[in-house]
């Protein structure tokens, strides 16, 4: 265990992925983690996982754009531990048909739904409490394409990931006279499952090349672990092998 024993640490999209391997770093460090996704199985195997490991988690089954079902866990949370000491807002989609010419009004707004108002109804939950303690560490996860727009990943994820960015900065302009900080962090290509459902999914070599999710987990652990005086205020990281330099279209370089 590390310097986050005695923390609570939230963290949503836990069931695979960067989420996963962020959740169990911070049970590594000693933290307590939540476990929260729509994959109820997945959050369990997780679980699971961090016990035999000999960390603390516990599952809370969520849709991260019921904002009422956000809050009902934050506000548990409080009466049960006083509180989320780390909010990891992860959960993030994107959608197969999500061209500018394909991509209907239905599908960009779930993505925005998702990725952009479902960070927002996690951070309104867990600021008071942040606030009122004078400390908490809130990690939002965006992407490549939230510095650097990209064909392959269409308007609606683009734009809520640099959504997210600016999202980030301005909880640390606002809040941080108050102890709150927050960190966006922006990965290019990183191995995780979803890659195979890409029209191409890369090939075994291109995997091992990317970045990997325990990477992040990594830089995750890195970010909660710094002293409450420092804001680590946004990461950008890719692999050194990054495919968005080649110019090349069809690959992109980027992630969902």
């Amino acid at each position: 265990m590390g310097n986050l024993n005695a923390k609570t640490a939230w963290v949503t999209g836990a069931g695979g992925g960067i989420g996963e391997a962020s959740a169990k770093a911070l049970a590594q460090s000693g933290a307590h983690v939540v476990l929260s996704g729509r994959r109820l199985e997945e959050l369990e195997r997780v679980e699971q996982a961090i016990s035999a490991a000999g960390g603390s988690a516990e599952t809370a089954q969520l849709d991260v754009a019921d904002a009422e079902a956000t809050q009902a866990i934050a506000d548990d949370l409080t009466a049960r531990f006083g509180g989320v000491d780390i909010f990891m807002a992860n959960a993030g989609i994107n959608v197969p048909n999500r061209a500018v010419g394909a991509v209907s009004a239905a599908d960009f707004a779930k993505v925005v739904d998702i990725n952009l108002n479902g960070v927002m109804n996690g951070i309104l939950a867990v600021l008071p409490q942040m606030r009122s303690k004078g400390a908490g560490t809130l990690i939002l996860t965006s992407s490549w394409a939230g510095r650097h727009p990209s064909r392959l990943t269409g308007p609606a994820y683009s734009a809520s990931k640099h959504a997210v960015v600016a999202l980030s900065h301005s909880i640390n302009q606002e809040e941080g006279v108050n102890g709150v900080r927050c960190t966006v962090i922006m990965p290019g290509e990183v191995a995780t499952p979803i890659m195979l459902s890409r029209p191409k999914p890369p090939s075994a070599d291109d995997l091992a090349k990317m970045l990997q999710a325990d990477d992040l987990g990594d830089m995750v652990r890195y970010i909660a672990e710094a002293p409450p005086h420092v804001c680590i205020n946004e990461v950008l990281i890719s692999p050194t092998w990054n495919r968005a330099f080649t110019g090349v279209a069809e690959l992109g370089g980027i992630p969902l």
